[in-house]
């Protein structure tokens, strides 16, 4: 899939939009990338439903999220919600709750 940004300017768009990550959090969501191997638009997918989802940035889960997508190697944003909604998370059934996602390992 082609990406549209890098996670760089992902990361500065929040930054500007007034969502501030700390420098320790951008270095583990950098280290989850490397640890996956997985590219830039799988990364920010990752982020925003781990922001979506948790309404501010919680390592575990982020890495939960994306170890689970980097396994399963979708190829679309379209395969990417399929996968998540298998566990349990929808983006057209998001109401504002925080959601028991069976996403990280037990």
């Amino acid at each position: 899939m082609a990406q549209s940004k890098s996670l760089g300017y992902f990361i500065e768009d929040l930054w500007t939009k007034g969502f501030r990550l700390t420098d320790k959090d951008i270095h583990f969501i950098y280290l989850g990338k490397h640890y996956t191997n997985s590219e830039d638009w799988l990364v920010i997918l990752a982020l925003k439903v781990t922001l979506q989802f948790q309404f501010r940035f919680v390592g575990s889960f982020f890495l939960g999220v994306l170890e689970y997508l980097s396994e399963n190697q979708p190829s679309s944003r379209k395969e990417v919600w399929q996968l998540l909604e298998q566990k349990g998370i929808s983006k057209y059934n998001f109401n504002g709750h925080r959601l028991n996602s069976n996403i990280t390992k037990s």
